[in-house]
């Protein structure tokens, strides 16, 4: 049999294994071992199936993934969120959905030292929906907000998907960091406008809050100055991280250390870090990076049996020879990553996909750079799109009140604010290399 044509039938396989539901790693290493083996022979498929997942995992630049999702999580044990939170609802609290618009700018702040949209879903579905359900908003905008809020850190830096994106293209992990951040900021004021034309549309769906702090007096301009005050620890954090990786002082992972580090200090100084609060940290981060490297370990085995096959730069050829507009077919594209990411995991889709994508990508003359932000806006999507959506799986778990197909309305009209910015980024491409 000929290898591309056991390259077809391997992508049938691996397709028919998750659809069955076997995790997509898994999946890609049984479909890639049982390829590899195939076309090369018994041991030579077999060294090359064990070989091939410890020479690519062992590259420095993946050592800011769990560096960035330690930083995270000692920005939860050090109430940074809570702090974001307040300071935002004191200064923004007085808009139309004043309380999801603070739940979305105390996320991208929340989502600029974590990296994990699924960490910053969980956390604000604790500390943002009682708020909004207490001041009488509906539980469609309030899941749907944080749901949809939880996508930021997924293209705001520090970002694992990103890093990822660049370590399989072999692109600049510092200038796709800092390529997102204009990209990550229009998005949050894009999200802020959903909340504010929902309030004005349906008015019992977001009532006005009082304008008083807890001891029931009223909000005064010292209040909300001295709020901000109280955000100086992240912004000082996500400036060191983001001016060390501009300026060169710092590699990626040493700015996530130096990152982490110094919110450890704050934390342990406002004695908010417990012994016990700092093991737990360390377990999540080794857990959390653990699933992201068997990820990238499962599907670079099938990856590397796609290259043996041939399949990619067979793919790469026949588009080549459609009879279309660059345009039309970078949109194709992008409907099927809106399509697979109905289905798929973010890191699974897009290590599966880019191998045949990014050949495509560079033939038709996009900048590798701004394709990776337009690819990672498609994983936000994926992130809060039926019947996956692991963001809305995520909140509605930690709201038993909330039922999935409440969080699922409320994200549908973040959909069209996604929709507008991707619209952008093809329309002025400038956006993405402004800094």
């Amino acid at each position: 049999m000929e290898p591309l044509t056991i390259g077809l039938f391997g992508c049938g396989a691996l397709l028919v294994l998750v659809v069955l539901g076997l995790e997509v790693y898994i999946a890609g290493a049984l479909v890639g071992i049982g390829g590899l083996m195939a076309m090369r022979g018994w041991s030579v498929g077999a060294a090359i199936s064990g070989l091939t997942p410890h020479a690519e995992i062992i590259h420095y630049g993946l050592s800011v993934i769990p560096m960035f999702i330690l930083l995270g999580y000692f920005a939860q044990r050090a109430n940074i969120i809570g702090e974001a939170f307040h300071a935002f609802r004191l200064w923004l609290g007085w808009l139309p959905g004043g309380l999801a618009v603070a739940t979305i700018f105390s996320a991208a702040g929340f989502s600029a030292v974590s990296g994990s949209s699924t960490a910053t879903a969980a956390v604000f579905s604790r500390v943002a929906i009682p708020e909004m359900l207490k001041s009488g908003y509906s539980k469609s905008l309030a899941s749907g907000t944080v749901a949809a809020s939880g996508t930021l850190a997924a293209l705001i830096p520090p970002s694992a998907i990103l890093v990822l994106y660049a370590l399989i293209v072999e692109e600049s992990v510092g200038r796709l960091l800092i390529a997102a951040v204009v990209p990550g900021l229009l998005t949050a004021l894009a999200y802020a406008v959903v909340p504010i034309t929902w309030a004005v549309l349906y008015p019992n769906s977001s009532p006005p809050i009082k304008q008083i702090m807890p001891d029931g007096s009223p909000i005064n301009w010292g209040d909300r100055f001295l709020a901000i005050r109280g955000m100086a620890s992240i912004a000082g954090t996500v400036v060191l991280i983001l001016s060390g990786i501009y300026f060169g002082w710092m590699t990626p992972t040493e700015s996530g250390a130096v990152g982490a580090f110094l919110i450890l200090i704050i934390a342990i100084l406002r004695k908010q870090m417990t012994l016990q609060g700092f093991r737990e940290a360390l377990r999540e981060t080794v857990t959390v990076s653990v699933m992201i490297f068997s990820i990238v370990w499962g599907v670079i085995i099938f990856v590397r049996f796609l290259g043996y096959a041939g399949l990619p730069e067979e793919l790469s050829t026949w588009i080549s020879g459609i009879d279309a507009p660059r345009i039309v077919i970078l949109l194709g594209i992008l409907l099927i990553y809106l399509v697979l990411g109905m289905f798929m995991d973010a890191i699974g889709m897009m290590m599966l996909t880019l191998p045949f994508v990014y050949p495509t990508i560079i033939m038709l003359g996009y900048d590798p750079i701004w394709f990776g932000i337009v690819l990672v806006k498609m994983v936000e999507i994926g992130l809060m799109t039926p019947p996956i959506g692991m963001n809305c799986f995520i909140v509605s778990a930690a709201r038993d009140d909330i039922p999935l197909q409440t969080v699922f309305k409320g994200v549908t009209p973040f959909f069209l604010a996604d929709g507008i910015i991707i619209a952008l980024l093809i329309l002025m491409p400038d956006l993405v290399a402004l800094l």
